[in-house]
């Protein structure tokens, strides 16, 4: 049976088993692991933290969740390539990384859970990324192909700015409808989070 790979640091691994867990507490801690089909990722992560992905082309979900943890599944039709995923997850005081490799390139969906309330640095080359049920500041950008992301109240929002270099732009709650060649809007409000998205060829719908 296949099982996951998880590897530490043995700078992380001190953190947890010597009296100066609080002097090391600057160190990282990374984490891989592999098989998501059979062992989906999983580790715990505060609420209203920043958290930088890295994300593989494909089909990609990015979802708000109740509980503070940030998860990392599969879903595929050929189980045994799509065990060849792979999640890296670097951990600091301030924020974290997570990067998500590997795998088929057709025929898989990969659906990351985070904390409902989440700073969002998200960068993809390819493919369909869609982003939903997440507050806080959002910075986005999708090379080519679809990009969606549920913004919730369009209020609670102090900036935003959203391009297309070529394709369509979509942002019914900020009453922005264009399509062509370098289209983009910018909004001021009195909220407190930003929003920065851009798709460089494809759709980028704001709902």
């Amino acid at each position: 049976m296949h099982r996951a790979i998880y590897v530490l640091s043995l700078a992380s691994l001190a953190t947890f088993s010597a009296p100066l867990a609080m002097a090391q507490s600057k160190q990282s801690k990374k984490i891989e692991a592999t098989n998501l089909p059979d062992h989906p990722f999983q580790v715990g992560y505060p609420s209203a933290s920043q958290l930088n992905l890295h994300l593989r082309s494909g089909d990609v979900r990015v979802v708000g969740g109740a509980e503070n943890k940030i998860s990392v599944r599969v879903d595929a039709k050929n189980l045994e390539r799509a065990r060849q995923v792979k999640v890296t997850f670097d951990r600091s005081d301030q924020s974290a990384e997570l990067r998500v490799s590997g795998g088929p390139r057709n025929d898989i969906q990969i659906i990351v859970e985070v904390p409902r309330d989440t700073g969002l640095y998200v960068r993809m080359p390819a493919g369909q990324l869609e982003i939903r049920d997440v507050s806080g500041d959002k910075d986005v950008q999708l090379h080519a192909g679809e990009l969606i992301v549920h913004v919730g109240n369009p209020a609670d929002y102090s900036h935003v700015d959203a391009s297309v270099t070529t394709g369509g732009l979509e942002a019914p709650p900020f009453h922005e409808d264009h399509g062509g060649l370098f289209r983009s809007f910018h909004k001021s409000g009195n909220g407190k989070y930003r929003l920065h998205a851009h798709v460089g060829a494809g759709d980028l719908t704001l709902r």
